[in-house]
C-alpha cells in the first residue's frame, strides 16, 4: 500500500478487490444518463483470463481516501506495441476516480512508478492491452449517450490530466449518421466498383458459417488495415480465437457484409450491430440475474433506432477503390426495413484521412471526441 496526500493505493489482488474495481465506476456514474458500463463479465475476463497477459505485464490498483474506494486504474506494459512503435510505453487503463485531484495524481503516479520500475519511460493512456478494449479520455461530447465499446468520462478527468502534465498524443473522433432514405447511388456504385475490381459482396447465411469460414480471414485483414495505425499491436492466433468466441455469437450476419477478390481472398469488411447502450445501462453492466433479457430484446425483439459501426477495414490495395459503397449499399436497405434511423461510428482516429472520407458521403454529425495522452516519466 502506498499513502499520497490522504490518499491509499492498493494493489487488486483478491477477488472481493477486483469485485469492488468493476463496480467503483458503475457506482460513479450511477446517476449519469449518458454513461454506458462495461459488461462487469467483459472487465474480469480482461484482467485475469485475457490472451494478452500471456505477454503483457499488468497490475490494477485502487485508490482510497476517508475509507472509501475513490479511483481505480491498471497499469500495464505491451512489449508487442512498445517492440512494433519502437517505444517504452506503461499504459494507464480503466481509470475512474471522484473529482479530487489528489486521487488521480496518485493514481498516475502509481502507475508512473510501476512503470519505471519495469525500465519505462512515457506514461501513456488512457489506453488497454489493445485496440479493441475502450480508450480515450472523453473530451466533447459529455452531453451525449456512450456507447457499448467506448468509455464515458466526466469533463474533469481532462482538466486534471492536463494539470498533471499529460499532453495530447492522439485523438480519436465519432460521428452520428443519418441513414439516407435511398441508397440507389451507393447501390450504382457498387455495380460499377464489382465489374471493374471483379469483387465478390458476400453475406454468410448464418453465425456458425460466419464463424467456421470468414471470422479468423476477418480479424486477420484487420491486423492487416489497423497495422499502422495508433497504438496497434497484432492479434496472435489466441486473441483472435477470444474475440471469435466472446463476439460472433451476436453478430448480425446481415449487418457483416464481407467483399472478396477474384481469387477469394477477403479484402473488405464491415461489422455493425444494433446500439446496446439502454440496454447495457439497464442492466447496469451485468448479465445476471436479469441483465440478459435486456440484451436479448435489443438484439432480436425491441431495436433502439440506432445501429453501431463497430469496424470497418479495405486491404491497402483496394482503399480508395469504393469497396464501402459496396458494403453500404448491402447494409443500409437492411437496417433501414428494420426501423433504424442513425448510425454511431466507433471511434475513428481524426488522422484516418481514408475513414474520414467515408463519412462525407451522409449527413454527419460530429458528437464526440477522445483523447490517448503522454508524458515523459
Amino acid at each position: 500500500m502506498t499513502s499520497t496526500s490522504a490518499v491509499q493505493i492498493v494493489p487488486v489482488e483478491t477477488k472481493k478487490q477486483l469485485r469492488k474495481f468493476i463496480n467503483f465506476s458503475i457506482d460513479l456514474y450511477k446517476d449519469n444518463p449518458y454513461y454506458v458500463p462495461e459488461l462487469a463479465m467483459d472487465t474480469k475476463s480482461s484482467l485475469t483470463t485475457n490472451p494478452a497477459l500471456r505477454f503483457c505485464q499488468c497490475q490494477p490498483f485502487l485508490a482510497y481516501k476517508d475509507g472509501k474506494v475513490a479511483g481505480r486504474v491498471v497499469a500495464l506494459i505491451n512489449p508487442r506495441a512498445n517492440e512494433a512503435w519502437k517505444t517504452k510505453d506503461v499504459r494507464f487503463s480503466w481509470i475512474d476516480f471522484i473529482e479530487d485531484y489528489d486521487v488521480c495524481k496518485a493514481l498516475l503516479d502509481t502507475v508512473v512508478a510501476w512503470g519505471k520500475e519495469r525500465g519505462m519511460e512515457h506514461l501513456e493512456g488512457p489506453i488497454g492491452f489493445i485496440d479493441y478494449d475502450r480508450e480515450g479520455c472523453l473530451v466533447e461530447g459529455y452531453d451525449k449517450m456512450s456507447t457499448m465499446s467506448l468509455a464515458y468520462s466526466y469533463p474533469y478527468y481532462a482538466q486534471f490530466f492536463d494539470r498533471y502534465g499529460l499532453v495530447k498524443n492522439a485523438d480519436w473522433v465519432e460521428y452520428r449518421i443519418t441513414i439516407p432514405e435511398e441508397t440507389d447511388r451507393f447501390t450504382r456504385m457498387a455495380e460499377v466498383v464489382t465489374k471493374r475490381y471483379g469483387l465478390r459482396l458476400n453475406i454468410f447465411k448464418n453465425n456458425r458459417e460466419l464463424r467456421d469460414k470468414g471470422a479468423k480471414d476477418i480479424f486477420k485483414l484487420f491486423n492487416t488495415c489497423y497495422a499502422k495505425l495508433y497504438g496497434w499491436s497484432q492479434l496472435d492466433d489466441a486473441q483472435v480465437q477470444k474475440l471469435i468466441d466472446d463476439y460472433i455469437p451476436f453478430v448480425d450476419v446481415n449487418m457483416l457484409p464481407t467483399i472478396y477478390d477474384k481469387d477469394n481472398n477477403l479484402v473488405g469488411c464491415a461489422i455493425m450491430i444494433p446500439s446496446l447502450a439502454k440496454a447495457i445501462q439497464k442492466a447496469r453492466g451485468r448479465l445476471f440475474p436479469f441483465g440478459w433479457w435486456h440484451l436479448v430484446k435489443a438484439l432480436k425483439l425491441k431495436y433502439d433506432d440506432t445501429i453501431e459501426f463497430l469496424l470497418v477495414g479495405v486491404s491497402p490495395d483496394y482503399r480508395g477503390k469504393g469497396l464501402n459503397a459496396l458494403m453500404v449499399s448491402s447494409v443500409f436497405p437492411y437496417v433501414k426495413k428494420k426501423g433504424f434511423k442513425y448510425c454511431e461510428t466507433n471511434a475513428n482516429l481524426e488522422s484516418n484521412n481514408s475513414i474520414q472520407a467515408l463519412w462525407k458521403s451522409f449527413d454527419h454529425e460530429l458528437v464526440k471526441r477522445r483523447r490517448a495522452y503522454i508524458k515523459d516519466i
